[in-house]
């Protein structure tokens, strides 16, 4: 299985990036959040976290092998979580994340059914599906930090960043302090290739 692929952005249509490495072009099905979010990216070395799943009706024997790729893992788990709701498939769960999934995970969690039927795809009824089903699933993802501009010599992915947030969060940090005690250590001018280094660094001014 593909768990992750990297390699140079060489094309971004309308629901996926292509992706050149080690002499194959791959296609990647993104979120239209994720194909917006790295169409400013052309010809630069990306990194996605990817899944692999078999599309079309195997009763046929028409079933193609599709990867689809995130921005980070919470990405791919939020969107796997989305998959679990009767009613929904991987087409139908990448249409509908056209925004932040901490914002969509909001949503859920807040129980607005208003907000969350007008994404992509999404019906009242279908709102009410996903809302009984996720509602208690999704505070993690809901309290996700924004995805930032990391500081290159921090050395530190976004999914370690997400990491060390959410466990300030949970020891009761309020989110806005948070966010600004990672800034500040990321501003630092340390390497931080886990999240406990990074708490480490938080902790040691107090």
């Amino acid at each position: 299985m593909i768990t992750s692929i990297r390699g140079t952005l060489v094309r971004v249509l309308e629901e996926e990036a292509r992706i050149a490495a080690d002499h194959f072009e791959y296609q990647v099905l993104l979120s239209d959040w994720s194909r917006r979010s790295v169409q400013m990216n052309l010809g630069e070395d990306v990194v996605l976290h990817t899944i692999e799943y078999l599309e079309g009706d195997p009763r046929r024997g028409r079933l193609t092998p599709r990867l689809v790729g995130f921005l980070s893992e919470p990405e791919k788990e939020f969107f796997e979580l989305l998959c679990t709701v009767d009613g929904i498939g991987v087409r139908k769960a990448l249409s509908a994340i056209n925004r932040p999934i901490r914002d969509v995970a909001g949503m859920i969690h807040h129980q607005d059914l208003d907000l969350l039927s007008t994404l992509p795809g999404v019906s009242k009824s279908t709102a009410e599906r996903i809302v009984a089903k996720l509602r208690k699933k999704v505070a993690k993802f809901a309290l996700m930090v924004e995805r930032v501009d990391v500081p290159k010599e921090s050395g530190a992915t976004q999914d370690v960043i997400e990491t060390a947030y959410l466990a300030l969060v949970s020891v009761g940090h309020p989110e806005a302090d948070a966010r600004k005690e990672i800034d500040r250590v990321l501003a630092g001018g340390k390497k931080f290739r886990t999240a406990e280094e990074i708490l480490s660094t938080v902790y040691e001014r107090s």
